[in-house]
């Protein structure tokens, strides 16, 4: 692996603050500003697109885990490269990759036990996904392409695997005992294998989250987020690390490009395709493989988009809001997880009550997002002046 102290790509930076941003934003409430005007087919295109699909199906909503554990695999070997310039040793590399996955399943616990009673102990957070996932990454970081690329695609079949063998629910299943609604469209067929909390995922959380103390027994995950995610998104980081050995290679900008868009292309068709055959389902929420391949495809022309702009075209005076936050995205993930409910209050206290009625009652959520997004960015843009990066 080349050992050259490498640059910053700020493609990367300027795609990872768009993500940020965007995930802070929260939607700007355009969701529920939707469900107002059902007349509308732009107001619904918009609608669909700002909030989570409820189990099979994508938004851009649904993109923003897969770019963010993506771009984790895109950064590593520039992570592992800038550590071997500084002369770091593999055992001193690994044991760090140790430590980070810790602390960031750490940090994702502490984050969902915000206003809890008591420690939370379950893995669902985006950053306990990449935790639990990052010290598998980093070896494979060590790995030829091939090699890389076939442990992708075997953790991917290993885990359709187990779906697929595990049984279905039977006739009288008590889907209310696992927060599923009486109205809920079940998936029908082999697909059934992926149903809400009735999976192998599922049954595992059953038993593994009772391990730890708990006051009442663990039965379900109210949105079907499941621990085991962590498998099939490793896989969501792996296609990232093969991006990044792309990206530092030696050929020429447009041929990276190039290669990036014929990814993208086949992961989008691949990904349909075994949906569509009915080999496994797109389900966000449980991870499955054809979502880490589709998704994987979508986030491959979108980092595409941003090579082509910002590296090659060389367009970069427009992405300094980006940068700014695609430096300091855990600063973000973590004020934004915390701090959201102070700032609105803060603002209410110090501008009035009804600062947010301002335009109107439909456009409170708006106001509301839209302003909280602004304050946290001027955090990470304070922080940024005063070269302070917050990095696990």
């Amino acid at each position: 692996m080349n050992t050259t102290k490498p640059e910053r790509l700020v493609s990367l930076d300027a795609f990872r603050g768009f993500i940020m941003l965007l995930m802070a934003s929260g939607g700007f409430g355009l969701a529920s500003i939707a469900k107002q005007h059902s007349d509308s087919g732009v107001w619904q295109f918009i609608g669909h697109h700002t909030e989570h699909v409820e189990w099979t199906g994508c938004s851009l909503w649904d993109l923003i885990q897969p770019a963010f554990m993506f771009m984790v695999g895109v950064a590593l070997p520039w992570s592992i490269a800038k550590r071997q310039a500084c002369g770091q040793s593999f055992t001193a590399m690994l044991g760090h990759a140790f430590w980070r996955g810790l602390l960031l399943v750490l940090i994702a616990v502490f984050l969902t036990s915000a206003w809890r009673r008591e420690t939370q102990w379950e893995f669902p957070n985006v950053l306990a996904q990449i935790g639990l996932g990052y010290p598998l990454l980093f070896l494979l970081a060590f790995t030829k392409s091939r090699t890389t690329l076939i442990a992708a695609f075997g953790v991917l079949a290993a885990y359709w695997l187990a779906f697929a063998l595990y049984p279905l629910p039977a006739e009288d299943f008590d889907w209310a005992a696992v927060g599923v609604p009486a109205d809920w469209t079940h998936l029908r067929g082999f697909g059934a294998h992926w149903e809400k909390n009735s999976n192998f995922a599922a049954a595992f959380d059953q038993s593994f989250l009772n391990l730890f103390p708990r006051s009442e027994l663990f039965t379900h995950n109210r949105g079907g987020y499941q621990t085991l995610n962590f498998i099939p998104s490793l896989a969501t980081m792996i296609f990232g690390l093969l991006a990044g050995r792309l990206l530092r290679s030696e050929l020429s900008m447009i041929a990276k490009i190039k290669r990036l868009v014929v990814a993208g292309v086949l992961g989008i068709l691949l990904g349909f395709l075994i949906d569509a055959l009915g080999i496994c389902p797109l389900a966000k929420r449980i991870w499955t493989p054809s979502w880490a391949i589709f998704s994987a495809g979508w986030v491959t022309l979108m980092l595409a988009g941003f090579v082509a702009v910002v590296d090659w075209r060389g367009w970069k005076r427009w992405t300094f809001p980006l940068v700014v936050v695609g430096l300091n995205p855990i600063t973000l993930y973590c004020t934004w997880q915390l701090g959201s409910s102070f700032i609105r209050n803060q603002v209410r206290i110090h501008f009035g009550q009804d600062v947010f009625q301002s335009f109107g009652e439909q456009w409170v959520s708006m106001l509301e997002r839209g302003t909280v997004l602004f304050v946290l960015w001027l955090i990470v843009w304070w922080m940024s002046r005063r070269k302070i990066f917050v990095r696990i």
